[in-house]
């Protein structure tokens, strides 16, 4: 073999050895970027629970005019959840104004249910609220509220939503407001039974917000589809001058014990959030406290996020509280 040849047999191997070394290093290289992507990934996928967005937590823009209610699921799936908690307050008043209320509450629930599914977020459950108070000491009253919800229990069997939430006011005495709230959650529950649809109490101010008695309201009534949503954030017994929202709070029950003794009842569960500090954590509320309680009760659900905030924006908001959730449990 003369020179010539050596040269050219050397040239062709630093070629293969190059091809080969640089060819080694991409495939390290990719290796590395799909750990990356792999450890990169929503931690919140491994959680014991899933999340979801509560409707409220978009109030202001809906109030504002910049959000049409009607794109809740879109913008949701934009944020990053995979279930959607309604606010039937945000639909009611055109359905009630309509012509034929009947064909607007359908051609709504079909846009809500085509939109839902077009953006693959699961429709999980509807607030009720505005259709009269289920503990009042006037049968009559109270009967007519259990009627107006049942509108609301057929929107949820048809959006596929497992539960509508409820409120209980009424009667300010103890014992009247357990028996009338027995009494009206046990006529509704027995409807939504046979829609195959659960009828949740939440823990929203005054007696409802006392969560011995409310448990003792759910052993009264004692249907497995009659159960709690507990809310970290709403144990305000008592306001200043009376007043149901707004006022300053000057009662209020241990909101980690009420926590406890509504989730053996819990068929969801909304993570309340204010204001954060510095280390992204909730000022008034300990949530790796609250998710260890839930966590203990066996809960694998969805948790709402539902900010109510008013020193940040509400997209701030709701990715803070999405984001301290999935800390908080990723702790756990």
């Amino acid at each position: 073999m003369n020179l010539k040849s050596l040269k050219i047999l050397s040239i062709i191997f630093l070629a293969l050895f190059y091809t080969s070394v640089t060819s080694c290093k991409q495939d390290k290289k990719n290796n590395s970027e799909d750990i990356l992507n792999e450890n990169s990934t929503t931690s919140s996928d491994s959680l014991f629970f899933k999340l979801s967005l509560a409707q409220w937590s978009l109030h202001k823009p809906i109030y504002d005019g910049e959000l049409d209610p009607m794109d809740f699921a879109e913008k949701a799936s934009e944020m990053g959840f995979g279930g959607i908690e309604y606010v039937t307050g945000f639909y009611a008043e055109e359905i009630k104004n309509a012509q034929d209320p009947d064909a607007k509450m359908k051609q709504i629930l079909d846009t809500l249910k085509t939109r839902s599914e077009r953006h693959n977020v699961e429709n999980l459950l509807l607030m009720v609220d505005g259709e009269g108070d289920l503990a009042v000491n006037d049968s009559v009253i109270r009967n007519q509220a259990v009627e107006n919800h049942k509108k609301w229990v057929n929107a949820a069997q048809f959006l596929g939503c497992h539960s509508i939430r409820v409120n209980l006011f009424g009667s300010d005495d103890p014992e009247e407001w357990k028996n009338n709230s027995i009494d009206a959650l046990t006529k509704l529950s027995t409807y939504a039974e046979e829609k195959g649809v659960n009828v949740l109490v939440e823990n929203h101010g005054y007696l409802s917000s006392d969560i011995d008695l409310l448990v003792e309201v759910m052993q009264g009534v004692n249907m497995e589809n009659c159960g709690t949503l507990p809310d970290f954030g709403n144990f305000c017994l008592k306001r200043e001058g009376g007043e149901r929202w707004s006022a300053k709070c000057v009662e209020e029950f241990p909101k980690y014990e009420g926590i406890k003794k509504m989730m053996p009842y819990a068929k969801a569960v909304s993570a309340k959030s204010y204001t954060f500090d510095e280390n992204g954590n909730e000022n008034v509320i300990d949530y790796k406290k609250m998710l260890q309680i839930v966590k203990n009760a066996g809960y694998n659900g969805y948790i709402g996020v539902e900010f109510e905030g008013e020193d940040i924006s509400y997209s701030k908001g709701i990715t803070a509280t999405k984001d301290l959730l999935i800390k908080a449990g990723s702790e756990l």
